[in-house]
Parts: C-alpha cells; sequence; structure tokens
C-alpha cells in the first residue's frame, strides 16, 4: 500500500511491469563465521539501503524474496539466493514498515494523518491493516482505494501483528489490544504491558495461542491470549540484552522478535548487537549469534525457518553520536534446528 498524507506509508510488494534486469547473477561468497563450537554461513546483502533501515519480510511462500523498508524512502526486493537488489521502489517520506501481499498490481488505497508504523496482510480477509501514529488502525480492500473500517486505538501505534483472525496492537503508555477481524465492532481485549517501560515490539505466537513483548529496558513478555485464570498462570518476563562492563549492567532496547513458524521459537534482537533464539515455552535460551556492527533494528524467519534476515542499523541510542556511525546491513543467515528447534 502507498500513503499519500503526512509520512510517507508502507508499501506492499508488486511485481514490476518493465522489463527485469538483465544482470548477470553473481555468485554468493559466504562468510564462514564460528558461533558456539560450529561453523555458520552468513553473508551481507549487496546494495544496502543508505539510511536506517526499518523493517525486512520475507515472502509467505518463499525464501528467496526479501523486502527491506528504510528511513532513506526506498523499498527494496531483494533475491537472497543471487544477492541481488531485484527492484526498488523509492518514495517521498521514510518507509517505517512493509509487507507481502497476494496480488501484482500496485493501488493507492489512502491515507493517515500521520505516520503508519506498522502494516501488516491478513488471508483471513484479503485485507490490508495498518497502524498509525495518529492512534487508528486502519484496514482496506487491496483491490479498490477504499477504507473498510477506521479503529480507534489507545494512543500512537507503535507495533502489530497478526494471530490468525486476530491481531495484537501495542500503543505508547504501554497499552495492547486484541482485535478479532470477524467482528471489528469492539475490541475484544484491553491490556497494558505487563513490563514497565515503553514497548517496543510485538509479534504473535505462530500457533495462535499468544503473543510475545519486547520493551526499551532490555526485558521480554510471553502473554497468552486465553483470559482463564489457569492459562494466565503460565505467563512470565525475563531480563535479556543486557552486558556487563566494569561492574555496570549496560541495559538496551529489544527492537525486533520473529518466530520460526515450524518450531514456534523465536529470536529476539536488540541495540546491544545480539541476536538470541528463544524456547518460549520451555523458558530457555538455545543460542546467541555473535555480536553485530550495529543495532539490530528487525529480524525475519522465512517461512520454512531456514533463513533469518537480520537487519543492522545504528538508532541513535547514545546521547552523543559516535565518531564513525555504523554502515546499516541486512545479513542473511542459514539456521539449522541445532539452533532454532526445541531441546
Amino acid at each position: 500500500m502507498r500513503h499519500r498524507g503526512g509520512a510517507d506509508a508502507c508499501t506492499q510488494h508488486k511485481k514490476s511491469q518493465a522489463k527485469e534486469l538483465r544482470k548477470k547473477e553473481e555468485t554468493l561468497r559466504p562468510v564462514s563465521i564460528t558461533t558456539m563450537g560450529e561453523s555458520r554461513t552468513e553473508f551481507k546483502l549487496k546494495t544496502p539501503p543508505e539510511d536506517g533501515i526499518s523493517s525486512v519480510k520475507f515472502g509467505p511462500n518463499s525464501s528467496q524474496f526479501l523486502l527491506v523498508s528504510s528511513w532513506d524512502n526506498s523499498v527494496r526486493l531483494y533475491d537472497v539466493i543471487t544477492n541481488n537488489m531485484r527492484l526498488k521502489y523509492t518514495h517521498e517520506r521514510p518507509v517505517l514498515d512493509v509487507c507481502f501481499q497476494m496480488v501484482c498490481s500496485e493501488t493507492i488505497v489512502g491515507t493517515h494523518d500521520n505516520a503508519v508504523r506498522a502494516v501488516e496482510y491478513s488471508s483471513e480477509v484479503n485485507g490490508i491493516l495498518t497502524g498509525s501514529w495518529d492512534s487508528t488502525v486502519k484496514l482496506w480492500d487491496p483491490r479498490s482505494p477504499n477504507c473498510v473500517g477506521t479503529y480507534t486505538q489507545p494512543d500512537k501505534v507503535y507495533t502489530m501483528s497478526l494471530c490468525g483472525e486476530k491481531f495484537v496492537v501495542g500503543t505508547a503508555n504501554r497499552k495492547v489490544y486484541v482485535w478479532d477481524l470477524r467482528n471489528m465492532g469492539y475490541v475484544h481485549q484491553r491490556r497494558e504491558s505487563s513490563l514497565k517501560y515503553q514497548t517496543r515490539c510485538i509479534r504473535c505466537f505462530p500457533n495462535k495461542q499468544g503473543y510475545v513483548l519486547s520493551s526499551i529496558e532490555g526485558r521480554v513478555a510471553v502473554e497468552y491470549l486465553d483470559t482463564s485464570a489457569e492459562v494466565q498462570k503460565k505467563k512470565y518476563a525475563f531480563k535479556c540484552h543486557r552486558t556487563k562492563e566494569g561492574g555496570i549492567e549496560n541495559i538496551y532496547p529489544v527492537n525486533a522478535i520473529s518466530f520460526h513458524s515450524g518450531y514456534n521459537t523465536f529470536a529476539t534482537g536488540g541495540s546491544d548487537g545480539y541476536v538470541n533464539i528463544w524456547d518460549g515455552f520451555n523458558k530457555k535460551r538455545l543460542c546467541q549469534f555473535h555480536r553485530y556492527s550495529a543495532s539490530i533494528a528487525s529480524l525475519c524467519f522465512s517461512h520454512d525457518g531456514t533463513v533469518l534476515a537480520i537487519a543492522c542499523s545504528y538508532m541513535y541510542e547514545q546521547e552523543t553520536l559516535p565518531e564513525n556511525i555504523p554502515e546499516d546491513n541486512v545479513f542473511i543467515r542459514y539456521v539449522t534446528d541445532q539452533e532454532t528447534k526445541p531441546k
């Protein structure tokens, strides 16, 4: 979806009707690294965005194509197998989120009154959900420039995630709303984050039982949608993305979460530059990758869980700018069952 009001909106994937670029495919030169005593394969995408990366999303049925949105006003489509940028869409303002949908056309469907922070495509209703800093979520029909509905949220929308026919919205002031696409006449659940500080990211479990929520204060909460007392006893929170240097604990925002669709395990990325893989049901960390050169801004597992896209960008967390701001990069990492499967 393209947005033309306030800050630039998020963009859906479309196939270019122009002739594909006739560039000779280049052979990948993966970087071999060692983590936790074993060899892993990982490489950087060529032609990365020129400013902060806001979101990375794999296609729903492929591990080959990756969308990347950026503060450089662009959305880029990459072929991760050949390590080529296939298409680039340029906008008037920064693009804060991106998603794929099942069509091959472009439609400008409408606007928000402020920046669009989150966008999701729902195959359940063949609709696009957009969450904005104007404190609304809108549902769009991608086939025509029509807003199906506007739904008021308690504050600015910071994050949003689909959970089958339901979706979860995280806003400013730690509010969490749960909506049901089958009946949008009312909010099905009004919650408050169990974490004390600002919500940064929410992602729903693939098995639709609940969601994981992260905050700016190095914590993650595992929550369940079933409101029964028995199920609610299972929820918990834990500390992560913290380092100790000289006896001082440094606490970092947890910016990104992505689920492995097969195992219901999840990755978190923080401003400490680390990616961790967690088994949320058994309350354990499965592994930690090497430290990256910048904050982890976004993460996305491919649909089959074999590949993890890792977006690294400096996110201006420090009071004073470093002398050399790290480059913006997207790493493609081929993960193994040992890293992602519950033990």
